[in-house]
């Protein structure tokens, strides 16, 4: 097994996005074959931008009288349907993630030009499934009834995406957190209903995601980024082990039309012992397989510890990353950071 290559999740703890991708080519320019635009702006806080875009479609109320602050100006406040509302007739607004992806783009290309981001590097989006945002803002029978109006809208903002960035520069990653939380049972998540996942939880999860990787075009890479949680820099809660990470991974891999270009799993940062990765000796082959084993409190002998813990259970060489996106790293810790990324990983 070698070790080489680095992937960024998403996030990146600078204000905007020329700053990430400038730092990032600097220190694993010859690391990283995709490179994110560090989800500044209203993405900083992943979904949490959600609730105030939704919250302007008629159909759709805000729950309660004042606004929930979360840090930007964002109000997150729940979601609920107004009362006679007609799913189907709801016009959700633009998401916003479209919008940010060719902004981004537009520099992705300069940058290029300019030599800074080297030929063959790929334009990184990263999208959450509808799952996150539905089961995070809507509660009870509401769920089933804005699923497929918010996927719908997600979907249109992914070919808005595949019409701006050519598909030869681009690479998708979807984000896989809150069905994590839903399986594992976790609190917040208990009151999810069972009714919603036609054929139980797991095959719910999967027939979902393996929709989303095959609605990424062949010639468009797509990676699944399997995630427990950052809030605070914590999980939603700590996996006993990789087991549901293998099952939801072989399942979508196994139900996807297309291949899975690369596929990220995470390894807390207490993990450094066989048990935790023994699963992994069940995970099908990918095409680019990244352990989020790199933590900004331990560096590289951390997490070299993880690495020697998963090498027995590992079938194909990997690549390394961190659990989650490191925008709520705090201020000053992202260059070192990046820079753990190339001491434990060989150039690609």
């Amino acid at each position: 097994m070698r070790t080489r290559g680095a992937l960024l999740t998403g996030s990146v703890n600078y204000d905007d996005a020329e700053t990430t991708m400038r730092t990032v080519a600097e220190i694993l320019g010859d690391h990283v074959r995709r490179l994110p635009d560090g989800e500044v702006g209203e993405r900083f806080h992943w979904i949490m931008f959600q609730p105030d875009v939704l919250g302007q479609a008629d159909g759709i109320e805000r729950v309660g009288e004042q606004p929930i602050p979360f840090g930007a100006g964002l109000d997150v406040r729940p979601l609920r349907l107004a009362d006679g509302a007609e799913p189907a007739a709801i016009e959700l607004p633009p998401l916003g993630y479209a919008r940010a992806a060719e902004e981004s783009y537009a520099l992705f290309t300069r940058l290029r030009e300019e030599g800074v981001i080297g030929e063959g590097v790929r334009f990184q989006v990263s999208l959450p499934t509808p799952v996150a945002v539905v089961s995070s803002f809507f509660g009870g029978e509401d769920r089933v009834a804005i699923e497929p109006v918010y996927a719908d809208a997600l979907l249109s903002e992914l070919e808005q995406i595949l019409e701006s960035v050519p598909h030869r520069d681009l690479a998708i990653q979807w984000d896989v957190a809150s069905e994590m939380g839903i399986l594992e049972g976790a609190s917040g998540y208990g009151s999810v209903m069972e009714h919603w996942w036609a054929g139980g939880v797991l095959d719910g999860i999967v027939a979902r995601l393996a929709a989303l990787v095959d609605a990424v075009p062949a010639e468009v890479e797509v990676g699944v980024h399997l995630c427990y949680g950052d809030a605070g820099e914590k999980h939603f809660v700590e996996p006993v082990d990789t087991a549901n990470l293998v099952r939801v991974a072989n399942a979508v891999i196994a139900a996807a039309a297309r291949e899975l270009t690369w596929l990220h799993l995470p390894v807390p940062i207490d993990r450094d012992d066989q048990a935790y990765t023994a699963p992994l000796a069940e995970l099908h082959e990918v095409g680019e397989l990244y352990l989020g084993l790199v933590h900004r409190e331990d560096g590289a002998d951390g997490a070299r510890r993880r690495l020697a813990a998963a090498a027995p259970s590992l079938r194909q060489d990997i690549g390394v990353a961190t659990e989650c996106g490191i925008g709520r790293a705090p201020a000053g810790t992202t260059e070192g950071i990046l820079r753990t990324h190339a001491e434990v990983a060989e150039p690609l």
